[in-house]
């Protein structure tokens, strides 16, 4: 099983949406608050090479990229792949 980390802010509607489509998938994945100026925040820019916009999605330390781009991830099918694959 992979190991999925999504951080997040509280009131985020994308952050929302992003893990409203992991559960969805019946994974287990990590969901990290990480408000403006926190040190959770910090680290999800760093992961992702700069991205400064939440969420963040990490699946084995691979940078998945945003909500669009698991939207997009999940209308190709390649999201199903990702996850069975790790």
């Amino acid at each position: 099983m992979p190991n999925i980390e999504i951080y997040t802010q509280p009131g985020c509607p994308y952050c929302v949406r992003a893990v409203q489509i992991l559960a969805s998938k019946g994974v287990k994945f990590n969901e990290i608050n990480a408000p403006h100026g926190t040190q959770e925040r910090l680290d999800s820019i760093s992961r992702s090479g700069g991205a400064r916009t939440v969420p963040q999605i990490f699946l084995d330390d691979r940078s998945l990229g945003g909500c669009t781009d698991l939207m997009h991830l999940e209308s190709t099918g390649e999201l199903d792949r990702l996850l069975t694959l790790g």
